[in-house]
């Protein structure tokens, strides 16, 4: 098991925390846990692949949202499933998406943001923070 975690560890991370990231299930945290108590890896080499993997997930909700705003303008927005995460950003703002780490409600913020496209690389920067610093205390704990 040591050596499958070694070898295929890290792509395995990055993997499942870009798909716990976007509209499906994952165990990413699981994971994390289990190859830094294997020890074969840097806890920053650790926090940054997961960061990244569940960040380009949650930009990839941004990006469908960003979709979904040419075909369902954030105008005609009433019910619609995703319109109290596009009421929570429309009230708090963009820094609503430190939150984006949180489950069931951010996903639908990342979607929101895209929606309301909320600039990209502010999104992203937002994002990966709140994200990031699930992992790192995740990561402090252990």
């Amino acid at each position: 098991m040591n050596e499958f975690l070694s070898e295929w560890g890290l792509w395995g991370l990055f993997v499942s925390a870009f798909i716990s990231s976007t509209l499906l299930p994952g165990g990413s945290e699981a994971l994390l846990l289990a190859l830094a108590l294997n020890g074969a890896h840097a806890d920053g080499l650790l926090l940054l692949l997961a960061t990244a993997g569940n960040s380009l997930g949650g930009m990839t909700s941004w990006l469908i949202g960003w979709w979904l705003a040419r075909r369902y303008p954030p105008e005609d927005v009433s019910g619609h499933k995703y319109e109290a995460a596009v009421g929570r950003l429309r009230h708090w703002g963009s820094p609503v998406l430190l939150l984006s780490w949180l489950p069931v409600i951010g996903d639908p913020l990342c979607v929101a943001a895209g929606w309301l496209r909320i600039n990209p690389v502010w999104a992203l920067c937002l994002i990966a923070l709140g994200k990031g610093g699930r992992y790192a205390l995740l990561l402090w704990f252990v």
